[in-house]
């Protein structure tokens, strides 16, 4: 067998394959299938994606459900040594047009529901397409924001219903294309690209290196005892970076990942007692669902030994209401962009320690990665200096992506300083005297309302502590004579707007008190279990209305 380098994201899976050849590699509604299975699957389907008429792909779209299509594909595209783009079939096909497109996608590996969206993606052609839902400003409508992108009806798909591939032409999987052992790859060439929000109104594309991979997954290693006895939640979709993290950290130790679907979160401590559940990941948002569905007595989920939570900000009542549920477990609060490579800080939460260190209530992100360094910008967009202890937040180092798909969208996202390229995060950030960040908000959260500087971040917090609110999300809206105006959607008990207003002005100035209040029993969430902020500014009203 050709030798795998170790720093190929596949060596992972290899390692578990050599640890637990027979035991559950995942595990969906679809079914189960071991190392073995998936391992010979995955080195048939690596055959047929480089047979094709089309010469070997350098990006493999995969485009299916969590399951086993989704799965086998991601790991075949590894296999044959090229660049997985992991795709959601219920994106909108225009925006899944422009990521085919971006990407060079030559190949695509579907099940039913990726097949529909795709044949959705090639039928929505430039002069039919409208705003990207996503998009932001005044790129964001009409053929101008597409271009020449086109996916064509001639992509070669992969299925295991060749059958159903339709008007696409059929991969065909044969014995005599099966690879005996994945290709090598080098350690710059690219493991999988992601894509996100782009203020033009299209995706950026996000390329991360098997170099990249090798240092964050090394790092993990180091961190955490995971083996093969582990079973790992999977909750984010696999065009959500975080998935990589579910995946490649289960499969390195020879350990199994179990997806959760959503009727898991109505017992959500019977569900991860029935698959033995001992490693969750999700965003910060699961703790709020499971909480409404009475998931967080103490002690219900005693077999969880690690909790980690990423994607959104974490409220220490949230994460002292879950390490009450998982006592047994060890609570983390992750942070990371996807230019980053999943995550790069990491904070272990402390019930007596941590709440001191946060600020509006949230647990701090913890310390960089080894081998990064960080650099604060002042407002002005100048290094702070050594002294600085508080700005926007730039990061160096081997996760760090050298730059978008398409370099256009490098502008404003990567600064050079020192001989060094950093990458800007949009997120600002307090360094504590310890070295730790604390998250701060976003620097497009923070909003001119009336004069004042307001943080977005801070009046969700005061909200949060009004009685019988039990989560907050503040966004902004055109005010009647100009400028903007808070609307805050708040879940818990309903209250009067002129109740909540007077316990605010206990802690807020009037200047930074919300116009108005809006109960719901539930945020909405996105593809990723993130809160759509976006779909709640867009319901918060008319301008200066109730």
């Amino acid at each position: 067998m050709t030798e795998i380098p170790e720093h190929a994201l596949h060596a992972r899976f290899l390692r578990g394959l050599a640890a637990s050849p027979g035991r559950p590699a995942f595990r969906t509604d679809d079914g189960t299938m071991t190392y073995e299975t998936l391992h010979e699957q995955a080195l048939a389907w690596a055959g047929a994606l480089l047979a094709s008429p089309a010469g070997p792909p350098r990006a493999v779209g995969v485009l299916a459900e969590k399951g086993r299509t989704s799965c086998a594909g991601l790991l075949a595209a590894l296999y044959a040594g090229a660049a997985v783009v992991p795709l959601a079939p219920d994106f909108p096909p225009v925006r899944t047009r422009r990521m085919l497109a971006a990407a060079g996608v030559s190949a695509v590996v579907a099940d039913r529901a990726g097949l529909a969206a795709l044949e959705a993606a090639d039928q929505a052609a430039p002069d039919r397409d409208t705003a990207d839902p996503d998009a932001v400003g005044p790129d964001a409508v009409g053929s101008d924001a597409v271009g020449s992108d086109a996916v064509g009806s001639d992509v070669p798909v992969l299925t295991s219903d060749p059958g159903a591939a339709g008007r696409f032409p059929a991969l065909p999987v044969r014995a005599r294309d099966a690879l005996s052992a994945p290709r090598p790859v080098a350690p710059g060439d690219l493991a999988y690209m992601l894509f996100t929000s782009g203020s033009t109104g299209r995706p950026k594309g996000v390329p991360i290196t098997h170099a990249s991979t090798h240092h964050y997954f090394s790092l993990l290693d180091a961190r955490y005892d995971f083996g093969p006895e582990d079973v790992f939640s999977q909750t984010f979709g696999l065009n959500f970076d975080c998935a990589m993290f579910d995946l490649f950290c289960a499969w390195g130790a020879g350990a199994s990942v179990h997806t959760v679907p959503v009727r898991a979160y109505t017992d959500l401590p019977a569900f991860v007692a029935e698959r033995g559940m001992s490693v969750w990941f999700s965003t910060p948002s699961a703790v709020a669902l499971v909480r409404r569905m009475g998931g967080l007595t103490p002690a219900a989920m005693p077999s969880l030994r690690w909790s980690l939570f990423a994607g959104e900000a974490l409220r220490c009542a949230d994460a002292a209401d879950w390490q009450d549920a998982a006592a047994r477990s060890i609570v983390e609060n992750l942070y990371g962009p996807t230019e980053l490579t999943v995550t790069v800080t990491g904070h272990r939460w402390s019930p007596r320690l941590s709440p001191a260190l946060g600020v509006n209530g949230q647990v701090p992100i913890g310390t960089l990665h080894a081998g990064h360094d960080q650099l604060l910008l002042g407002p002005d967009g100048a290094p702070a200096g050594p002294a600085g202890t508080e700005g926007e937040l730039c990061v160096t180092g081997p996760q760090m992506t050298a730059g978008y798909l398409d370099p256009a969208d490098d502008e404003g996202r990567f600064l050079r300083y020192g001989g060094r390229t950093w990458y800007r995060t949009g997120d600002r950030v307090r360094r504590l005297a310890d070295g730790q960040l604390v998250y701060l908000g976003r620097l497009d959260a923070q909003v001119q309302v009336q004069g004042w500087r307001v943080e977005l971040a801070e009046v969700d917090d005061a909200v949060r502590a009004c009685a019988g609110v039990e989560d907050a999300v503040t966004v902004t809206r055109p005010a009647g004579g100009g400028g903007l105006e808070l609307v805050v959607f708040y879940t818990g008990v309903p209250a009067s707007p002129v109740v909540l207003a007077g316990q605010l002005r206990r802690v807020l100035p009037e200047g930074m008190l919300p116009r108005a209040f809006r109960h719901v029993e539930s945020f909405p969430l996105n593809a990723n279990r993130k809160i759509d902020r976006s779909r709640l500014a867009a319901t918060a009203g008319t301008p200066g209305g109730p």
